[in-house]
């Protein structure tokens, strides 16, 4: 008997940013029977995420059953050893295998299809396609073997959603185009999955609709934490959305075999938008951490200034930038953005700077031997860590009187690992009761600035996996951890995990 004989079929359907409390609700409710039946018939799990401190570093942790401090990558722009600013992240950062990859070493047949955050990986044997639908490209739209990519676009065609993260910026797409183009998106990815699925011999397929993450951003009711009835007419739209899963989940299990295991799983959810991450440079500047150059401070006379790419920006009328930035290729505006961002910092007296995000507040420390002009010595890093984090935690959002701040993590204590480098060395996540458009203290005074960020909804820490098949009981409730999720499928497909931070959902 060969190895691959020795399971029953697994499949892995990702939603990304897919709202489980959504999910739950719309179908006890009857707008989601497929969804309905499905838990029925199996395991709700509620994970613990990676999420509560790095929102972006979750498919990453579902990938590899290791934490970020293990495989290092949690943002499109992160940290790099030898960089002083954030690099766009690239495959050679992970630091450990795929669960796919270690499936595919002990003889597993593969397919894997846009895993958010993922790459193609040397010696892979099955098929696998990379940001063919996903929201966020991480590096090429490709696959293996290469033909596959031309195979898929013969027959299906472009994939209709034609938006992407990086790409559609600061801009807030017309929704009813937004939806329309979800749905047709929705229907493309379960259409050329099952050709995927009928196409090859397979023993483990995974694949993940990342329409849910546009949907949440853009198609959540503005200034809504949650959802508090199901049939609230503010949520139609991303309703619909959920509507269009619910066919394509029906579609694809009735083209699975009738043994196979089916888990549908997501590593966060969707709330309101209120973060306070464009405060951060600035906080951290008024605290002393953070120093602006010198020719900046006030009173410098404007000949020390020079022109620069600050400056030249700061000559534009306001609403000139926008429509600027708009219309310059991504590359090119985020490169722009570095530089600018540079030009705001005296390194020479700077201990700590913040990263390029969009939710949570990421902060690096200047270390001395790992920034090229780092200067804050290895033997005062914790108690500088342990100082930010005690003044962020003190940061009064003024319109509600309460603290600005949800938590303050340490990388060190909550993520480590050997690629732990590559993560931020402080990590703020928010008090979102209200939207943050200034903070204040005691010792820093006052900071405001509105955001310019225009989505209505972010990602929640809620994951979740609604799991039916060998090993999960019918109409059970259980919890785990997004990490749970790799070894578990490998134990599946019956195959070795090898070291990971996760463990095995349920005992054999």
């Amino acid at each position: 008997m060969s190895l691959a004989e020795t399971s029953r079929p697994v499949v892995v359907i990702g939603l990304d940013m897919g709202d489980g409390e959504l999910i739950r609700a719309w179908s006890k409710r009857g707008y989601l029977p497929n969804f309905a039946s499905l838990v029925g018939e199996g395991t709700w799990i509620d994970l613990e995420s990676t999420a509560k401190a790095l929102h972006t570093s979750t498919w990453p942790t579902f990938a590899t059953g290791s934490l970020p401090g293990r495989h290092g990558v949690y943002y499109p722009y992160q940290p790099r050893p030898g960089h002083q600013e954030a690099q766009l992240v690239s495959a050679d950062q992970y630091g450990v295998s795929t669960l796919w990859k270690r499936a595919d070493e002990q003889g597993r047949r593969c397919i894997v299809y846009d895993v958010p955050e993922t790459f193609p990986e040397a010696g892979f044997g099955g098929r696998a396609i990379f940001e063919w639908g996903t929201w966020a490209w991480y590096g090429a739209r490709c696959a293996q073997p290469a033909e596959l990519l031309s195979r898929l676009k013969q027959r299906f065609g472009v994939y209709p959603l034609k938006m992407e993260a990086k790409r559609l910026g600061a801009r807030f797409p017309d929704s009813v185009l937004l939806e329309k183009r979800l749905l047709g998106s929705i229907a493309h990815k379960a259409a050329s999955f099952e050709w995927l699925l009928a196409d090859s011999q397979w023993d483990l397929a995974l694949t993940v609709f990342g329409e849910t993450h546009p949907a949440g951003h853009y198609l959540w009711p503005r200034g809504l934490a949650s959802m508090t009835d199901p049939d609230d007419a503010r949520f139609d739209a991303i309703r619909r959305v959920y509507v269009a899963l619910d066919n394509a989940l029906a579609s694809i299990r009735a083209a699975l075999p009738a043994d196979a295991t089916l888990m549908v799983v997501s590593g966060d959810g969707v709330t309101v938008n209120n973060c306070g991450c464009h405060l951060v440079p600035e906080v951290l500047q008024q605290l002393g951490f953070a120093a602006p150059p010198a020719a900046a401070e006030e009173g410098a006379p404007a000949a020390r200034r020079g022109l620069s790419l600050g400056r030249i920006k700061d000559m534009v009328p306001k609403g000139a930038r926008r429509w600027i930035a708009d219309h310059l290729p991504w590359w090119l505006r985020d490169r722009i953005g570095a530089s600018i961002r540079s030009e705001n910092i005296d390194w020479a007296r700077t201990r700590a700077f913040a990263l390029p995000t969009d939710l949570e507040g990421c902060i690096r420390i200047n270390l001395k031997g790992r920034e090229p002009q780092g200067i804050v010595a290895a033997q005062d890093y914790d108690a500088l860590c342990e100082d930010i984090a005690s003044q962020f935690r003190e940061l009064i959002n003024p319109a509600t009187g309460e603290a600005a701040v949800r938590e303050v993590w340490i990388r060190n204590r909550i993520f480590p690992g050997p690629a732990q480098d590559q993560l931020p060395d402080i990590m703020v996540t928010w008090n979102d009761s209200a939207p943050i458009s200034a903070m204040s203290s005691a010792r820093m005074g006052l900071v405001e600035q509105e955001s310019p960020d225009p989505r209505t909804g972010t990602h929640s820490p809620r994951g979740f996996c609604l799991a039916r098949g060998d090993g999960f009981a019918r109409g059970a409730s259980a919890t785990g951890r997004l990490e749970d999720i790799a070894p578990t499928v490998l134990d599946l497909v019956a195959a070795k995990a090898g070291e990971m931070d996760g463990s095995v959902l349920y005992d054999r």
